[in-house]
């Protein structure tokens, strides 16, 4: 009996310790969906209404790779300098993964920014957007699709310039960004 006890502890053991310690960004935004000082938003494809717009094949292409897009943003206040100060090195660190590549990193007199990909070249999983501001707060912005290639991107930009997609069901993110 003894020996049945020691191996389900060993195999049990190894079983947690194989688990990886590090939190992905999927499981980062479901355990800040529980945090009073998070917003978040998902929001599916259908919303930016590009089904009326008039596109052309490839937009229409790199429309259709288009799944959803995961909004979670943090208003900074006064009384949350300390959690959002932990939220931030939080999602620098699992940005930092080898699973993202950094695209381009944008600074301007509204905050920081980055735009990274997972996935490889030619088939992109998901591009990640994550902006931050020390007054006002940060948003992270999951754009999630099947096969999204890169060169498709500009197009995507494109098509959504082309919808009737005037920002409906967004007030609330507005409001955030202003303060």
């Amino acid at each position: 009996m003894k020996k049945v006890y020691l191996m389900v502890m060993l195999v049990l053991g190894f079983t947690i310790s194989s688990c990886s310690s590090e939190q992905s960004l999927q499981e980062y935004y479901i355990s800040s969906a529980e945090n009073p000082n998070f917003m978040s938003l998902d929001l599916p494809s259908s919303l930016l209404d590009l089904e009326k717009a008039n596109l052309s094949d490839s937009e229409i292409e790199a429309a259709s790779s288009l799944k959803k897009l995961n909004v979670l943003a943090f208003q900074k206040k006064a009384d949350n300098e300390a959690d959002y100060q932990a939220q931030k090195a939080m999602i620098k660190s699992i940005l930092k993964d080898d699973d993202y590549s950094e695209l381009m990193k944008i600074n301007t007199a509204m905050g920081n920014a980055t735009l990274q990909l997972k996935g490889d070249d030619d088939s992109i999983d998901e591009l990640i957007i994550y902006g931050d501001n020390d007054e006002k707060g940060l948003i992270l912005v999951r754009v999630l699709g099947d096969d999204m290639n890169p060169a498709s991107f500009v197009q995507l930009i494109q098509a959504m310039e082309k919808s009737d997609f005037n920002g409906e069901g967004l007030e609330k993110l507005g409001d955030l960004i202003k303060g």
